[in-house]
């Protein structure tokens, strides 16, 4: 196999040579090289699949891809994840290489120094006015007056829309991303929840179907700081406290626990008798955690005890909940495509039935509850809901009501067969509209703005491999963290606009 300091020969010297099939190149290179055929490395395979670097010719380009996705699939040498191997950088990479833009060297910066472990990674980093390729940016028409009308159109990678279509979705307000800010595909199973540390720009976490959780760093350098294991089946949600000191998560495995995230071990295990659905903690007294279930329940527990204080019974199994700013209400959404009102005592933890909403007619199970306290469209605050079926619902709220929720718009996407999980997006200070970013089951992250009958997908973003599930934002709306059903947790950097 070639070594690292042996210098590969011309790609275009190589492909030209070896006539026009994959199977002639790789025969022609496994002979040059000296090696057995399965024997040879996936990056040099796949550096002499791609065409010469003078090669404009759309189609020439397309079908020597396709061929080396397919080359990719069906090669021996490569039988599972963890056996691909791109000079120690793991999978992610080996699919990053071969997904690249066709003008890839003139945007090429090396990489930062990796992670203890390899486990984050930083992306390389963008050249100036670059737009990394994993990205599809369809900026809005005032991110793109400080660049010229050659770089807008060599910039939109990947995507399968016309020419006429990218020129109309350049002009839509959206929201632009420079890039990959860093990866962690340390993770063996598929990826449940990813949320950011309350008010906090650094500290990611994100929990698994085998029951892991996994907190990180993701400022300079990129870190795993903790891996808690304690639950046995898949997490289905989890909490920081407002002071990022504590973690509290459910689990299939009928337990609750509360974690020291210092420390990384396990301060508190609370068992159920049904499978832990959801879990907040109360946003105005942290000794009040609230736990959704699927015996049709909403408990309040008592953080330092770890006893229960209150129940309150529903109709069907409770989904997901979340609280508002002020902690004396929670919204919750179950398994039939309903979402109820709570009333919340903040001090003894008492909690009672006030609305009940069926505006998503479907029986649809509930994926995502957020509230949000302040909506240029509401001008007052809102609620997100998002359902199994593809309805994404945007309500207002009366707090003066009892949280009455009254439907503002709604959308309707394809059905999903996994819980995908959607969020509000950051406020735009100078466009007007409610946008808010999903994951899919085409491996895309979507923007959508709720307000728009027509074209209500503003922007895109490309980079996963299988289903994407969840989205975070940090607390300085400049990250958003997505992870897939492959384990793989992708953080990127938004576009700074003026």
């Amino acid at each position: 196999m070639r070594s690292e300091t042996e210098s590969a020969p011309p790609v275009g010297e190589i492909s030209t040579r070896a006539g026009g099939t994959p199977e002639a190149v790789e025969e022609s290179a496994a002979k040059k090289a000296n090696v057995p055929r399965r024997a040879l490395d996936p990056e040099f395979l796949s550096c002499l699949l791609q065409p010469p670097i003078d090669h404009h010719d759309a189609n020439y380009v397309g079908i020597r891809r396709i061929l080396l996705h397919r080359k990719a699939a069906s090669s021996h040498v490569v039988d599972r994840r963890q056996e691909w191997r791109c000079n120690g950088k793991g999978y992610v990479a080996y699919r990053s290489f071969i997904r690249r833009p066709r003008n890839w060297e003139s945007m090429a910066v090396t990489s930062q120094s990796s992670s203890p472990g390899n486990s984050g990674r930083w992306a390389p980093s963008p050249g100036p006015q670059s737009i990394m390729y994993e990205a599809e940016s369809c900026s809005s028409s005032r991110d793109l007056r400080g660049s010229n009308l050659s770089f807008s159109h060599r910039t939109s990678f990947g995507s399968s829309a016309s020419d006429v279509d990218r020129q109309t979705r350049y002009h839509e307000p959206a929201y632009s991303f420079v890039g990959m800010h860093c990866i962690f595909d340390n993770c063996k199973a598929s990826v449940t929840i990813v949320k950011f540390g309350h008010m906090s720009s650094d500290l990611l976490a994100y929990g698994a179907s085998d029951g892991s959780l996994t907190i990180c760093h993701v400022s300079e350098p990129p870190s795993v700081f903790q891996e808690l294991k304690g639950h046995s089946k898949a997490i289905t949600d989890f909490d920081f406290s407002s002071n990022n000191q504590y973690l509290a998560s459910s689990s299939m495995d009928k337990t609750v626990r509360v974690w020291e995230i210092s420390k990384g071990h396990c301060m508190r295990v609370i068992y159920g008798v049904s499978s832990q659905l959801c879990i907040r903690f109360h946003p105005m007294n942290n000794n009040l955690l609230s736990v959704g279930n699927a015996d049709k329940e909403i408990s309040v527990i008592n953080f330092s005890t770890g006893r229960v204080i209150n129940k309150l019974q529903f109709e069907n199994e409770i989904t997901v909940t979340d609280n508002d700013h002020t902690g004396q209400h929670i919204f919750a959404g179950d398994s039939q495509g309903c979402i109820y009102t709570v009333k919340v005592n903040s001090h003894m933890g008492s909690i009672s039935r006030s609305h009940r909403n069926r505006s998503i007619r479907s029986r649809s199970p509930i994926t995502t509850i957020q509230y949000r306290t302040f909506s240029l469209v509401a001008r007052g605050p809102v609620l997100l809901a998002c359902a199994r079926d593809g309805n994404i619902c945007f309500f207002s709220v009366a707090l003066e009501v009892q949280g009455y929720l009254t439907l503002l718009c709604s959308l309707k996407l394809a059905p999903r067969l996994h819980n995908i999980h959607a969020s509000f997006c950051p406020l735009l200070s100078l466009e007007k509209g409610e946008f808010v970013v999903s994951g899919s089951e085409d491996s895309t992250v979507y923007f959508y703005d709720l307000t728009r009958p027509k074209h209500t997908c503003v922007n895109k973003l490309q980079g996963h491999g299988c289903t994407v599930i969840g989205v975070a934002w940090n607390h300085g709306e400049n990250l958003l963290a997505s992870a897939d059903s492959d384990g793989t947790v992708i953080v990127w950097k938004r576009a700074q606009t003026g």
